[in-house]
C-alpha cells in the first residue's frame, strides 16, 4: 500500500509568496489586456488600408473594362456603318442586274441564270459559278462584284457579332468590378466609422501622409508646355472630391485626375494607371520634374502627378479630396514622363 502524507501547514512566508505571485499574475493579465484593446483598432486600421488598396485595384479594373466597352461601341458603330454602305452597294448591284434581266426578257426571254439570281436564294447561284459562262462579259463582271461584296458583307457581320459578344463580356466584367468596389468601400467606411475620431485621424496620416502645409510647385521646371499645362490643370482640381470611376471635372479617381489634367493640355492618356505607366518615357525618381506621372505599388494601382519640391497632387481615396502629399507616401514603382 502506498503511504499517505499529510501536507504541512503553509508558513507565513509561503502565504506571502503565493499572494505576491497572485498579484503579479493579475498585474500581468491587466498589462496584457492593454494591447488587447488597441489591437482591434490597429487591426481595423490595417483592414481599412487593405480594403482601400483592393478597392483601388478593382476601380482600375473597372476603368479598363469600361474603356474597352467604349472602344467596342465605337468599333461596332463603325462596322454597322460599313455594313450599311455595303448593303446599299449590294442593292444597287441587284438593281443593275435586274435591269439587265428586264432588258433580256424584253428582247426574247430571261436567261435561266439571271432568273435564279433574282430568286429568293441568289447565293445558290453564286455557288454555281460555272453558269457564269452563260452570261455576257458585263453581266459576269457585275455578278463577280456582287459575289465579292456579299462575302465581304458576311465577314463584316461576323466580326460585328464578335465585337458585340466582347462588348457584353466587358459590360459584365465592369459590373462585377463595380460590385467589388462598392462592397469594399462600404466595408471600409463601416470600419472607419467604428474607430474613435483620434484613431481615424491617425489612420489618415499613416495611410497617405496627408498634409495641408506643403509648398506648391517649385524647383525644376516642367518638362515641356504640355506638362506645364497639365500641372496647372491638376492644381485647379485641388479640393475636388474623390469619386471612384470618375475622370472629372467635378470628381476624380487617381487615374481619372491625371487623364483629365493632360486632356486639358491636349494630350490623350489611357484611362488606367497601369496603362499610364507606359504612356511616356520612364525616368528615375531622382530626376522627376513637374508633370511627370508617379506610379505607386508594384502593380501601378495608384498614380499621382509630380509637382516639384518632393510633392505630388493626387486623388487619394473616398472621403479625401484631391490634394498635395509627399511623393514617398507609398512605395514608388516608376515615374513616367509624358
Amino acid at each position: 500500500m502506498g503511504s499517505h502524507r499529510r501536507t504541512a501547514p503553509s508558513s507565513g512566508s509561503e502565504r506571502s509568496t503565493a499572494l505576491a505571485l497572485g498579484l503579479l499574475s493579475a498585474a500581468a493579465t491587466a498589462l496584457g489586456a492593454v494591447p488587447a484593446t488597441a489591437v482591434p483598432q490597429e487591426d481595423s486600421r490595417a483592414e481599412v488600408d487593405r480594403l482601400y488598396r483592393e478597392a483601388e485595384k478593382a476601380t482600375e479594373a473597372y476603368n479598363a473594362a469600361d474603356e474597352r466597352a467604349d472602344a467596342l461601341r465605337r468599333e461596332i458603330a463603325d462596322a454597322q456603318d460599313a455594313i450599311a454602305r455595303k448593303q446599299q452597294r449590294v442593292n444597287t448591284m441587284r438593281e443593275t442586274l435586274g435591269s439587265l434581266a428586264g432588258s433580256q426578257y424584253r428582247s426574247g426571254g430571261l436567261d435561266p441564270a439571271l432568273a435564279l439570281l433574282l430568286s429568293e436564294d441568289p447565293e445558290d447561284y453564286l455557288r454555281k459559278a460555272s453558269v457564269l459562262d452563260r452570261l455576257g462579259v458585263h453581266q459576269t463582271a457585275e455578278l463577280r462584284k456582287l459575289r465579292g461584296t456579299l462575302r465581304s458583307l458576311s465577314q463584316d457581320r461576323a466580326e460585328a457579332g464578335k465585337r458585340l459578344g466582347a462588348l457584353e463580356r466587358s459590360r459584365k466584367a465592369a459590373a462585377t468590378h463595380k460590385r467589388t468596389v462598392e462592397h469594399k468601400l462600404a466595408e471600409a467606411r463601416r470600419l472607419l466609422g467604428s474607430l474613435p475620431a483620434g484613431e481615424r485621424a491617425a489612420w489618415d496620416r499613416a495611410s497617405r501622409s496627408g498634409r495641408t502645409d506643403v509648398l506648391g510647385p517649385g524647383g525644376a521646371p516642367a518638362s515641356g508646355r504640355a506638362a506645364a499645362a497639365a500641372v496647372a490643370a491638376a492644381r485647379s482640381a485641388l479640393g475636388k472630391p474623390y469619386v471612384w470611376g470618375a475622370n472629372g471635372p467635378s470628381g476624380f479617381d487617381c487615374s481619372g485626375l491625371t487623364q483629365w489634367a493632360y486632356a486639358q493640355a491636349g494630350v490623350a492618356l489611357p484611362r488606367t494607371s497601369q496603362a499610364q505607366r507606359y504612356a511616356g518615357r520612364q525616368v528615375p525618381l531622382s530626376e522627376a520634374r513637374p508633370g511627370d506621372l508617379v506610379l505607386y505599388r508594384s502593380d501601378a494601382s495608384h498614380v499621382g502627378m509630380y509637382m516639384g519640391n518632393g510633392q505630388v497632387i493626387h486623388a487619394p481615396y473616398p472621403g479625401a479630396p484631391v490634394r498635395y502629399d509627399p511623393v514617398g507616401m507609398m512605395p514608388v514603382s516608376s515615374v513616367t514622363r509624358v
